[in-house]
């Protein structure tokens, strides 16, 4: 396949051949996935080509639009580890990693995807409303009783499914259900990118990305990435922030469970007070 010329892999070194064991910071740190894939747009046209089902040589621009300095800290307030970016100066793209369940990933990923929809200047015709994609690969299974691979969720007439149109895209991929995958999520090569995500090892990295330009670019990058100590450093505290995030969310619902079963109790010593003819104030 004849590679265009705007995006070339500057990722081409073998460095990664050299490593062993268990990899320090890997691609499910969101922090690291940012990084990875904003320094190497190569491996990013890889994986968007794979999960859109698109030819690579098709795409000839990707425009990152929320950069940030790699290995410079960042601010408790910066919970989003999205990378938003343009696909050949037309669809707008928002991929995030996400391992954490907050329960509200429904309406969360709905959001983002209902304001990149609002993406027209002041007076121009709604015609020119560009297609947009919600890209959230979860470490969670978002419906417990409909579990999936790799789902992509549209507007549809709920009589016959027919389609009201294909600009509003939100897609959900599974890390915990790769045994799903059905067969045109490995024809094109989905269900191998969260294997490369998911892989703990360098020699798990080095099999999965063995025959795959765009993943091997991948695993250089994130060498490279692990090799920079300042780039370890803020993804070992972003690592650090997200847990601590975790814990306190599952403390507050615990002490809105525990509230509630107080509630509960006070009342019923109040039935039984009223029951037995004694005013409970």
């Amino acid at each position: 396949m004849q590679e265009d010329n705007t995006i070339v892999n500057e990722f081409t070194s073998t460095h990664y051949l050299e490593a062993t064991g268990p990899i320090e910071v890997g691609m499910t740190n969101d922090y690291m996935f940012r990084i990875v894939f904003q320094q190497n747009k190569y491996a990013l046209k890889g994986l968007i080509s794979s999960i859109l089902h698109l030819q690579p040589d098709t795409i000839t621009d990707l425009e990152i639009t929320n950069t940030v300095i790699p290995g410079m800290s960042i601010s408790d307030k910066e919970y989003r580890m999205d990378i938003h970016l343009v696909l050949n100066n037309r669809a707008s793209i928002n991929v995030e990693m996400q391992l954490d369940n907050y329960g509200n990933w429904e309406v969360r990923s709905l959001s983002y995807l209902c304001r990149d929809f609002d993406n027209l200047n002041r007076g121009e015709d709604y015609l020119k409303v560009q297609p947009v994609y919600q890209i959230g690969f979860l470490d969670f299974t978002l419906f417990e009783d409909h579990p999936e691979f790799c789902a992509t969720y549209q507007m549809r007439n709920i009589k016959d499914n027919h389609r009201y149109t294909d600009k509003f895209n939100l897609i959900v991929i599974s890390l915990n259900h790769e045994e799903l995958a059905t067969k045109e999520d490995i024809t094109y090569g989905i269900s191998d990118w969260v294997r490369l995500f998911k892989s703990k090892t360098w020699e798990e990295l080095k099999m999965v990305a063995s025959n795959n330009e765009y993943m091997t670019s991948t695993v250089e990058s994130l060498y490279l990435s692990n090799s920079d100590e300042n780039i370890r450093k803020v993804a070992r505290e972003r690592d650090d922030f997200l847990r601590y995030q975790a814990h306190r969310e599952e403390r507050i619902k615990n002490l809105e469970s525990e509230n509630q079963s107080l509630t509960a109790e006070i009342q019923r010593l109040r039935n039984l007070l009223e029951e037995k003819g004694i005013d409970p104030q």
